[in-house]
């Protein structure tokens, strides 16, 4: 199929569409490559094929596959095979109609859907999290690289005619140092995400200082573009184009806006929102694109725009993510990168060499700049000296998102295709070598690690007890604020702060978001169970006549870094203990429902984490429902049972139920197992486990709690008392660890089904028991 186009002088030029395949031309098989939808399929092809080669080899030494999308760019371009250059002119002798018109446009439409995606998914409210240090580092970060535009004129005289004319040379130095003094948002969550960082102290920490640096970036964007208008095409235009960006801007924020508004409080609770509703807002991006080009702008600012109006998560956000993410992420932009590579070529890099240095240095004195820029601020507000110059790094990193920036001012002729060239490697070397030097600078772990004691075993007696408890789902409720009713009183003297927080999983955005009740959006409040758990929440705080306390949070954030924001909560409220709900599910009446191996995982990784002790709370369901049973007359309304063997992990469960004594619902007896072996007396743990039980073992000590001593033989004898023990309380509380006592379990640690509860945990949460116990597996903070 062919197509005639009239150009402007009416001359007609032919485009060829597709064809009847190789047998068109048996002589010449190769002439289908002159229609653009065969010689469109063959470009695909290679990049993809040579993509998979390349990270083929590359993921074995840790190149990300980004780098692995530019080096395929790199081998199909000038240097090799020079794709770009066979394929043009093969569909039409219009360069306008070249064989790569088709590419190109995917290439651009890649970008524009990416930039709409990444927009979308990054949490407006990151700006504001982080108090003063990101505002700072953002303003400094902006407006100090700048000042390498005082050495632009550095050689002038040297430049050659030849490469370029003194004012076009000048114009190319200015561009290299805007181009390297922005800090594009995409960039900074890229590499985060790839770290496993997003969640951590810095991460939010460089996001919220991007955002500010984007702010003033689209600013001078729209000011330089009208200034090139203005100074190249006429002031008439130029005003035109500035009148048209403010009235892009009002439309979307007083008119599509409500119009998403109104799409979100139409679509019901828990219902995915209509698919004309969500094919309209993507064609409203791309129309939006090709507004901002009409009018002289870049073609990412209008999906730019249009996506910081859409809220972030479900259900539009989500349900835009869920249709067009995995299309963009594995089909638009491995093109996009890899044709945007293509066009440079390396070779002129090296044969041009001596008319880039310059360039050269300009972007290695920008680098600097914003080094500096970035890692003052940090050090003078405390931050650590790795984690100032991790925040430096991320905030100069320079990827595949800045290609827009690149081919702007290559197009524009304001760049050679030298410098074209050391853009594109001095991205490539970054993508390879900063995830790197980032992990060397900065592990994550770090972050949680105290050297303060937050436990429950060195806590004065009357001082404030600090809870934070953890929610997955609306049945978590009832377990959490049961437990939570053992450990409160009416004695003011004994109070509890408890701050709860609601796990969400990420689904809408890519930013994290760790919100306080009070600042949550209406819609989130009345469109989930949170609201309701908050007024139970609020009834249980009534209830503790003012020895009780209750903050609530809600966490935004991916299943594999819920860990995360759990521990940093946890620092900053300095908790004693987190209490999070297994991952074992169970019906009304006991029998074992489900396993939620995503749970089961974010417990394992904040067991390794935790900034003080965790408790993990398997209920069963009869625990819950007894606890919060508040028309029951009898004084031990709650059997508490603890199992004591011995270990710093049971020492922190001992102290735990020690605190519940002060409730007068609660009856709590202490089970000691002794093993028939010989323990030094000056065997620390020992002592330390004696000590702990000295209070216990005075009649008339605590009137609400008993002791007793088991003799244990072995570990079947261990099996069996527990077993028989499940019958009888309501809650167990045991250590996750036994320390010393450990080899007393030959036999039974060959059987443990889920080792975040360690063996007397396991056995008590099994399947096969048949007990309605309820069960704390305890674990005391690991210091480092």
């Amino acid at each position: 199929m062919n197509a005639t186009i009239f150009d402007g002088d009416c001359t007609p030029s032919v485009f060829n569409i597709s064809s009847d395949g190789f047998w068109e031309n048996r002589k010449s098989p190769d002439m289908i490559f002159g229609y653009s939808l065969p010689l469109l399929e063959i470009q695909i092809l290679l990049i993809f094929i040579f993509i998979v080669m390349t990270h083929m080899f590359l993921r074995r030494i840790g190149i990300s596959q980004i780098a692995s999308y530019m080096i395929a760019g790199l081998m199909l371009g000038p240097q090799l095979l020079d794709v770009l250059e066979k394929s043009s002119g093969k569909v039409s002798e219009d360069p306008a109609l070249d064989g790569n018109a088709t590419l190109r446009s995917i290439s651009v439409f890649g970008t524009i859907m990416f930039t709409f995606l990444m927009t979308l998914r990054t949490s407006r409210r990151v700006a504001f999290i982080s108090g003063k240090l990101p505002v700072v580092i953002g303003i400094l970060s902006f407006f100090a690289p700048l000042f390498g535009l005082g050495f632009q004129n550095l050689f002038s005289d040297s430049i050659d005619p030849n490469y370029m004319p003194l004012k076009t040379g000048l114009g190319e130095r200015t561009a290299i140092v805007i181009t390297q003094s922005s800090i594009l948002l995409p960039s900074t969550t890229h590499i985060l995400l790839e770290l496993k960082i997003l969640n951590s102290e810095i991460g939010r920490l460089a996001l919220s200082a991007c955002v500010i640096n984007d702010i003033f970036g689209i600013i001078s964007m729209v000011l330089a573009s009208v200034h090139a208008t203005y100074k190249n095409v006429s002031h008439a235009t130029a005003y035109r184009d500035a009148i048209a960006v403010v009235i892009f801007v009002l439309i979307v924020f007083l008119v599509l806006k409500p119009i998403v508004q109104w799409i979100i409080n139409r679509t019901p609770e828990g219902k995915p929102v209509k698919n004309m509703y969500v094919n309209a807002v993507i064609l409203t991006a791309l129309a939006s694109s090709v507004y901002s080009v009409q009018f002289n702008m870049k073609y990412v600012l209008g999906p730019l725009v249009v996506g910081l109006v859409i809220p972030e998560g479900p259900p539009l956000g989500s349900a835009l993510e869920s249709k067009y993410e995995k299309l963009t992420m594995n089909v638009f932009l491995p093109i996009s990168i890899t044709v945007s590579v293509m066009r440079s070529d390396a070779m002129r890099m090296f044969t041009e060499f001596s008319h880039i240095l310059v360039n050269i240095f300009l972007t290695a004195l920008t680098l600097v700049l914003k080094l500096v820029a970035c890692l003052a601020p940090c050090l003078y507000f405390k931050l650590p000296l790795n984690e100032s110059l991790a925040v430096s790094i991320i905030l100069s990193y320079k990827s595949f998102v800045d290609f827009v920036l690149y081919e702007s001012v290559l197009d524009s002729a304001y760049i050679s295709q030298a410098t074209y060239a050391f853009l594109i490697i001095y991205s490539l070397l970054n993508a390879g070598i900063v995830p790197v030097v980032l992990r060397r600078l900065y592990d994550p772990k770090r972050k949680y690690v105290n050297y303060q004691k937050r436990n429950i075993l060195h806590l004065e007696a009357s001082s404030n007890l600090q809870i934070l408890t953890c929610l997955h789902r609306p049945e978590n409720v009832s377990a959490a604020i049961a437990f939570l009713q053992l450990l409160s009183s009416p004695n003011l003297d004994f109070p509890i702060a408890v701050t709860v927080l609601y796990l969400v999983k990420l689904v809408g955005q890519i930013n994290p978001v760790l919100i306080s009740d009070n600042k949550k959006t209406k819609r989130l409040r009345t469109d989930s169970y949170i609201h309701t758990a908050n007024l139970a929440f609020r009834k249980f705080m009534l209830e503790g006549l003012k020895s009780v306390t209750v903050t609530t949070f809600t966490a935004f954030s991916h299943e594999k870094m819920m860990h995360e924001d759990i521990c940093t909560l946890a620092l900053d409220q300095t908790t004693s203990m987190i209490i999070v709900p297994s991952g074992r599910r169970w019906t009304l009446d006991g029998m074992f429902e489900s396993d939620d191996d995503a749970i089961r995982r974010l417990n394992l990784a904040l067991l390794e984490s935790a900034p003080c002790s965790v408790g993990i709370l398997i209920d069963r369901g009869h625990f819950s429902r007894k606890g919060n049973d508040v028309t029951s007359k009898k004084n031990y309304n709650i059997d508490v049972g603890v199992i004591f063997i011995g270990g710093k992990d049971d020492r922190e469960a001992l102290s735990l139920v020690k605190r519940m004594r002060h409730n007068p619902r609660v009856r709590v007896t202490v089970v000691r197992l002794l093993f028939r072996r010989e323990i030094e007396p000056e065997n620390w743990e020992y002592i330390l486990d004696n000590e702990g039980l000295k209070d216990l073992k005075i009649a008339g000590e605590m009137n609400n709690v008993e002791y007793t001593e088991r003799a244990m033989a072995s570990g079947a004898e261990v099996a069996s008392i527990v077993q028989f023990l499940a019958h009888e309380y309501d809650l167990m509380v045991v250590g996750r660890d036994q320390g010393i006592a450990s080899p007393n379990f030959l036999g039974l640690t060959e059987w443990v089904e889920l080792p975040e509860l360690g063996v007397i945990g396991d056995f008590l949460a099994a399947k096969e028991l048949s007990s309605k116990v309820s069960v704390l597996v305890v674990q005391q903070q690991q210091q480092a």
